[in-house]
Parts: structure tokens; sequence; C-alpha cells
């Protein structure tokens, strides 16, 4: 027979914690939960996309002596949206929260939260733009200009008024979530955004203010990549999600790359006289290498290579791009040849041919992502 007592009562409320390389947070923001959430069954699940800094050894060290703490080690994936997700959708418990691992966000407004979901709203977010929240002194100047500009755009797109859209800290009913989550992009920062545009029209949305701290340990992930992925997830969403967000990445790469490679023919034609096919390879082989390293950390951020895999894919990569550029040439000059269209036209298809082909086989073999 199992003994009952030591079955401890079911969580109310999971927090789920997105981490990469917050291990001197995991111990604080543990006690500052306890505390905060006092008289509530709740757990908390660390979502760690492994960590070089022993984030995952920390919060498992709490583990082993409070089994409300655990711990997703994750390999080979990141990415504080698909991490939301997986942690939201690994929990029984009826209402889930997010926030993040670095202290900032105020854990004592979570029962205040979970009283407005409670009675009657969708969701609860902790809103830094609301009477009684503050953000200044949780930003750089720089980084709340950026964050003020995407919450103007951001609310030009939601169905409901919403003071603080990119928000990272909210809460809401785990049923709504299962709901949402096949039509989640899972991509990027901001999950809430994510959410707001992808649940039903209509949603109850409560605000509840809270001041924004300064980070004490460890860096922000606030980078030129992550606003990157949040204009995609706009286009995503503005479009009905008809193209699929990495394609539209790469393509834009790609564009860029025929940018590289005609400053890089310029220079090598133009000013170091070099003959022009030796130049066009040089050229393009450059172009490859530009559109790889921002594929690597852009379009393929959350498989990004590293290491003897990055040179494996490197060459393969080289070899994919030979390959299209191969078909790019052959449809042009067989639309052309038997006069099925002009020769803009047939540029246009064999270059169209390359993208999809270079996407396709990229994602595939080089990749390697679903």
């Amino acid at each position: 027979m199992t003994d009952r007592s030591a079955i401890r009562a079911p969580a109310r409320l999971a927090v789920i914690v997105p981490v990469f390389r917050e291990r001197d947070n995991v111990a604080p923001l543990v006690a500052k939960l306890d505390a905060a959430l006092a008289g509530i069954a709740w757990e908390a699940v660390f979502v760690d996309d492994d960590s070089p800094d022993g984030t995952t050894a920390a919060v498992r060290e709490i583990a082993a002596r409070d089994p409300r703490i655990r711990c997703i080690r994750r390999v080979g994936r990141r990415g504080l949206a698909s991490a939301s997700i997986e942690g939201m959708l690994s929990v029984s418990a009826p209402y889930v929260a997010v926030m993040d691992g670095d202290l900032q966000h105020d854990e004592t407004i979570l029962p205040a939260m979970l009283r407005a979901v409670e009675e009657g709203a969708d969701v609860a977010i902790g809103s830094r733009h609301v009477e009684g929240g503050a953000a200044a002194g949780g930003f750089s100047a720089a980084r709340g200009a950026l964050s003020d500009a995407g919450t103007r755009l951001a609310q030009k797109l939601l169905p409901v008024p919403v003071a603080d859209p990119m928000s990272g800290f909210f809460l809401l009913k785990r049923d709504l979530v299962e709901a949402v989550a096949p039509r989640l992009t899972g991509r990027g920062f901001k999950i809430l955004l994510d959410i707001l545009l992808t649940a039903p029209r209509g949603l109850k949305v409560a605000e509840v203010p809270y001041s924004f701290r300064a980070r004490e340990h460890g860096d922000s992930k606030l980078d030129t990549k992550v606003l990157l992925e949040f204009g995609g997830l706009l286009l995503d969403k503005a479009t009905g999600g008809i193209v699929p967000l990495r394609f539209v990445a790469f393509a834009a790469v790609g564009a860029i790359g025929v940018l590289v490679h005609m400053l890089a023919l310029a220079l090598l034609v133009g000013l170091l006289d070099m003959r022009f096919d030796l130049a066009q390879w040089a050229a393009t082989l450059v172009a490859m290498t530009a559109n790889f390293v921002l594929n690597n950390r852009i379009t393929y951020r959350d498989a990004k290579l590293r290491g003897p895999a990055l040179w494996r894919g490197l060459l393969l990569f080289y070899v994919v791009c030979g390959l299209g550029a191969a078909a790019n040439v052959g449809v042009a000059a067989l639309l052309v040849r038997d006069g099925i269209v002009a020769w803009g036209l047939a540029g246009a298809a064999g270059a169209l041919l390359t993208v999809v082909w270079n996407y396709a086989v990229s994602s595939t073999l080089v990749w390697r992502t679903r």
C-alpha cells in the first residue's frame, strides 16, 4: 500500500521559469517564491537550455530537498518561447505562470495574478505600464526605447487592449495553453505576445502592476537577433502564418548575401583587377560563407551549430548552395530556350527555386530542424 502521507497535495499553481546561464539566481528565486506563495500549493519548473554554467545542477540540488522544484534540461533546443511552452505542457496544475529567472520580475504579485484568473480573467499580466507599475529600474535607456517601440507595434496588431504586451511575466489557465499550443510559433522571446495573437479573440485580460527590478547576476539576453525574431513573429501573425517564419528569415539572409556578393565582386574586380570569372567564384564563396554565418546565428538560432559540427555544416552548406545554383541556371535556361517565358521571368523562377531548394535542404541536412 502507498503511504498517502508521503504524497504531497497537488499543485494549484505551476511557475515555469525558462533559464539560460542563471545559476546564481536559482536559489534566491526559489526562496522568494516560497515566501510569496505561502498558503498556496505550488511547484516551480525550471526549463534550462543546457546552460554551461551549472544552472541545471543548481536546480537539481534544491529539487533533491524540495519536491516542489523540478528541472527540465533541454539539449539541442534553444529559445525562451519554446522553453516556456514545454514547461507549461509538462505540468498538471490548473494554473500556470511564466516568469524570468533573473529576479527582475516581482514574485509577490503572483497571488494577485492568480486571484484575477480565478475570478474570471483569461490571462493576468504582470504589467510595467499600468498605474502603479514601473520599468525604468530594470532597463538601460537603449533597451527601454527598444521595448517601448516594440510595445507600440505589438499593440497595433492585438485584438484586445493590453498596456504591456511585451511582458514576460503572466499567468493563465493551463487549459488555454493546451488549446493554443499547436498554433504557437514557439520562437523568440515574446511568448505572451504569441499567445495573445494566437488565442481566440475576446480574451479577458487583467494587468497587475509591478516595478521591474534591475538584474543582479548574469547578463541580459536582449540583442539584435531577439529583435529580428520579434519582427518575424509579428509578420507571421499578421499574415496568418501563410509563409513559414523560418523561410522568411532564410530569404532575408539570402538577400543580404546578394549584397555581400556584389560588394566582394566590386572589390576583387574594381580594386584588385582580378579576372572576372575568378572574382565571380570568389565572391560566390564569400557570399555563401556570410549566408551560413547569418543563418546559423539568426534563422537557425535554436539549432545553432558549434565546434566540429559548425565546420561540417559549412561544407555541407557549400554543397547545398552549389546544387541550388546549378538548378537555378538549368531551369532558367530551359524556360528561355523553349520560349516558355521571357528571360526576366525565367531568372526569377530560377532564383525562387534556388531559395526554396536551399531552405528545404539546409533545414533537413545542415541544421536538421523540424
